[in-house]
């Protein structure tokens, strides 16, 4: 088995693959830190990772733990588990879904989405292990409405790439090849736009024939650095790369708003989440001025009404609020960060990983500020490995015997039984209650 093959096409090689490998060689001369990511994408939403090649690159880069993250997606939660489990890695499931706000005092308004005003992502954090086919039914109608809404989008996207003298895109043939549809995964914009990228490196090549093509053929500007490594035909990240060029110029002009269909009711996504003992969590976006990471345009989203937001989400039935660091200014983080406090709600980091070129290690979690992030990490790794034992167990379940304590002094239990675990044997964490 080689290294290559922890992305090969089916779970049981890929599972393979690790276990020949084996946690000592993995984690060979491997520095481990403090940092932890609970929002890694893999192959069943967009990533160039599978979910056995995450946990792999997570203990390389030295985490202590990592999840899994995917869109409208947990089809690649049990193999990443089992991943976990040969690399002792503290590994989480969660996934992402967007909800409409309809009857919230967020209707109507832009929150932490730019594309669609009204609709909101949010996260189920925390998925026990044996609630996870319960999650797969849930999600079922919600995967086949975005199906159908990508294939209206690449009908919509040929009409453009038609007047532009480009090659155009079939749906069965150049884009569901690329995703794990067929498997529970989901496609997104991205995928659409690979799909578009890897037709015009074949066409074209790469380098300068490429960069002349999408210049003067389509009309998409590249400039300053990306039009720098477009010149370089050895550059690795090549497609993704390009899909990076696309995204901002084109996605608008194919995106389709999505139905009700595909994006449920809050009230209807909490509840689900709450009874399956998972952590509903939204994600704080927050305006961007200047965006610390250069990856957003400025924009206004949640932080105009941010103080009554945030009520509002404990009154829907969210157990915490999820957000990336590097995304935020310090003023953002320390306002958000007195709210949850303020409203029982809990603090859970990651930093979103779907691209080759993205570090595994975030350093800004390191910082003093940030210290309590990694112990809610461990807590969620403990309340999803004891929930899955006992559903009293779950960090927020109304009969959990530790329910008296404080969000912060539960936390700290819950973190504690997460760094004492034995994490190739999760099964056993409830010998340390």
């Amino acid at each position: 088995m080689a290294y290559a093959d922890l992305n090969a096409p089916t779970v049981e090689a890929r599972l393979a693959a690790v276990r020949a490998l084996g946690e000592d060689a993995i984690k060979q001369g491997v520095e481990q830190t403090e940092e932890v990511n609970n929002h890694v994408h893999s192959i069943y939403s967009f990533s160039p990772y599978s979910p056995t090649m995450i946990a792999v690159k997570a203990a390389e880069a030295g985490l202590r733990t990592v999840g899994i993250m995917d869109h409208d997606s947990v089809s690649g939660a049990a193999e990443f588990l089992e991943a976990a489990k040969v690399v002792n890695m503290a590994g989480t499931v969660g996934c992402e879904i967007r909800v409409n706000m309809d009857d919230t005092i967020m209707q109507g308004r832009k929150t932490n989405n730019p594309d669609e005003p009204n609709i909101t992502y949010i996260a189920f954090h925390g998925i026990p292990a044996d609630k996870i086919d319960e999650v797969k039914k849930f999600l079922a109608p919600i995967h086949e409405a975005r199906i159908r809404r990508d294939r209206k989008e690449v009908e919509r996207l040929n009409r453009v790439l038609e007047e532009r003298g480009a090659p155009t895109l079939d749906f069965d043939q150049d884009v569901m090849p690329i995703s794990k549809a067929d498997e529970g995964g989901s496609i997104t914009e991205r995928h659409i736009l690979y799909a578009l990228s890897l037709k015009l490196i074949e066409q074209c090549g790469k380098g300068q024939a490429l960069v002349d093509f999408v210049e003067n053929q389509m009309g998409i500007a590249l400039k300053g650095s990306l039009k720098d490594v477009l010149l370089q035909e050895y550059n690795p990240h090549y497609a993704y790369d390009l899909l990076g060029a696309f995204k901002s110029q084109l996605v608008p002009e194919f995106f389709l708003q999505s139905s009700y269909e595909e994006c449920i009711t809050v009230y209807r996504a909490v509840e689900f989440a709450n009874s399956i003992g998972a952590i509903p969590a939204y994600a704080y976006l927050g305006d961007v001025s200047e965006s610390p990471t250069g990856d957003k345009k400025a924009e206004k989203f949640e932080d105009e009404f941010l103080d009554d937001l945030i009520p509002e989400l404990s009154m829907i039935g969210f157990q915490a609020i999820t957000y990336m660091p590097p995304r935020n200014t310090r003023e953002q983080l320390a306002r958000l960060q007195k709210l949850c406090k303020e409203h029982g709600l809990m603090e859970i980091s990651g930093v979103d990983i779907n691209s080759s070129r993205q570090s595994f290690n975030c350093p800004i979690l390191l910082e003093p500020e940030f210290a309590h992030l990694a112990d809610a990490a461990w807590a969620l790794i403990a309340h999803e490995k004891l929930a899955a034992q006992d559903p009293k167990l779950a960090l927020f379940n109304s009969e959990n015997p530790m329910g008296s304590l404080s969000i912060d002094d539960r936390i700290a239990k819950y973190a504690d039984i997460g760094k004492r675990m034995d994490h190739s044997q999760p099964e056993k964490a409830i010998e340390l209650i």
